[in-house]
């Protein structure tokens, strides 16, 4: 951390001398810690846009460059060469493992993956169409009842914890799908890797295996990982708030996955098929749709980034992931030529074009997650799967951090001024 640049900040006839922070990849920050009690302000800033909230070495985001890198690594290099699991390790442990830990860690996924049985008996307790994202919260949330030795995390029960959310979120999550489609429920298999086995838990029934073409595993291992994390977002900085309140890891992972669930944040990719579905059920052709999106008459769901000013590095990992994944399935979904149509002609159009309006990475997430046969409701829980190491190192760094304190911003009331209480009988 270098502190050497300051900023003068003049308030009236005083003026505030604050140090710069300058990150490891020349991010600037001023350091206003000392602000309100030197000169009684308080800087406003809804929605946190242009503040920082804490120093993080996880993960690094430039929107104007397009550059997305955990721990350093470009994503492309690890959607290239690593794993889900690998990634994950990365995130949350800080460093690319060795075969030796890796084959360490795949042990315990496996050690892990069962839930204790009494479990069942809550998901028994939702309805049927009860939204899976309300049954993954509750029911990561109730690990800490049957897991209290991990309520408290060192050093050493670390391994155990990590193994134990990352393993069994895919199994709970498989679960809830199962009951809401009113199948029996399918226990994990040892024997597959991480993202087979997710399927197998979603698509297997007794008797029949499912058994997933190689482009639908590698789709799902792209997906998890180009969604692993991605910096101080909604859902890994209220993991981080609920955190800095000492709360334990299942806790904060259940109000991130909360955080989640929001229409404008895990929702994203449930919106693109939405819309792609009202132009299918109205009859609106594509190219009619898009001019009159220029109107303003209808919305345009999976493009642009509030976050990147070009093209989003995770759509093009996802993007190449989509069309192996649809030439090798080969079918006839009218969604998903309806979403091919939309982005060529989105591409191809200097209004949007011009405008940066690239599909993102919700545009093309949800064209594979429709392919896969994954329901709508469970696309944030998709998500979330693929959002837990990156949720769990955040909340790791804040509790070892030694500057930590519990989060608590401040506003600036707008309200009634000091007011005489009146009695009822005289209102």
């Amino acid at each position: 951390m270098n502190e050497e640049k300051r900023a003068l900040l003049t308030i009236g006839d005083k003026q505030y001398d604050l140090p710069i922070i300058v990150g490891s990849e020349n991010e600037h920050g001023i350091d206003i810690r000392s602000l309100r009690q030197d000169s009684g302000c308080i800087t406003f800033d809804p929605g946190y846009g242009n503040t920082g909230s804490c120093q993080s070495s996880i993960t690094y985001v430039n929107g104007e460059e397009g550059a997305l890198h955990y721990r350093g690594y470009p994503l492309e290099e690890l959607a290239e060469h690593s794993t889900f699991i690998e990634t994950a390790m990365l995130l949350i442990f800080g460093k690319l493992p060795t075969r030796q830990e890796r084959m360490f860690f795949r042990n315990m996924l496996a050690e892990e993956e069962l839930l204790h049985e009494d479990l069942l008996h809550h998901f028994n307790g939702f309805p049927p169409n009860g939204h899976p994202m309300a049954i993954l919260s509750a029911i990561i949330n109730s690990l800490g009842c049957y897991h209290p030795d991990l309520l408290e995390i060192s050093d050493d029960t670390l391994h155990r914890a990590v193994a134990k959310i990352i393993s069994q979120v895919r199994t709970i999550a498989a679960f809830a799908y199962k009951k809401s489609i009113g199948q029996p429920i399918m226990y994990p298999d040892p024997t597959l890797s991480y993202c087979m086995n997710f399927l197998h838990m979603m698509f297997s029934i007794p008797y029949k295996h499912y058994e997933p073409p190689p482009a639908a595993v590698e789709a799902v291992e792209l997906f998890f990982i180009v969604h692993a994390d991605h910096e101080q977002n909604c859902s890994a900085s209220t993991v981080r708030m609920v955190g800095s309140s000492q709360a334990n890891l299942f806790a904060s992972i259940s109000a991130g996955i909360c955080a989640l669930w929001g229409r404008l944040h895990g929702g994203a990719n449930s919106a693109v098929m939405q819309m792609l579905d009202e132009i299918r059920e109205r009859g609106i052709g594509v190219k009619d749709y898009l001019e009159r999106v220029k109107k303003q008459e209808f919305l345009l769901m999976g493009f642009g980034h509030r976050v990147y000013k070009s093209f989003d590095p995770r759509a093009k990992i996802m993007k190449r992931a989509a069309h192996n994944l649809l030439g090798s399935m080969g079918g006839d979904d009218e969604i998903i030529h309806i979403a091919q149509q939309m982005e060529e002609a989105a591409l191809s159009d200097d209004y949007f074009v011009s405008r940066k309006l690239y599909p993102n990475v919700d545009f093309y997430s949800g064209i594979i997650l429709r392919a896969l046969g994954i329901p709508v409701q469970m696309f944030p829980v998709m998500f979330a799967i693929g959002r837990m190491p990156g949720w769990i190192a955040h909340w790791y760094e804040e509790l070892n951090d030694p500057q930590t304190r519990i989060h608590r911003p401040r506003q600036i009331y707008t309200g009634p001024t000091r007011r005489q209480y009146i009695p009822i009988d005289e209102r």
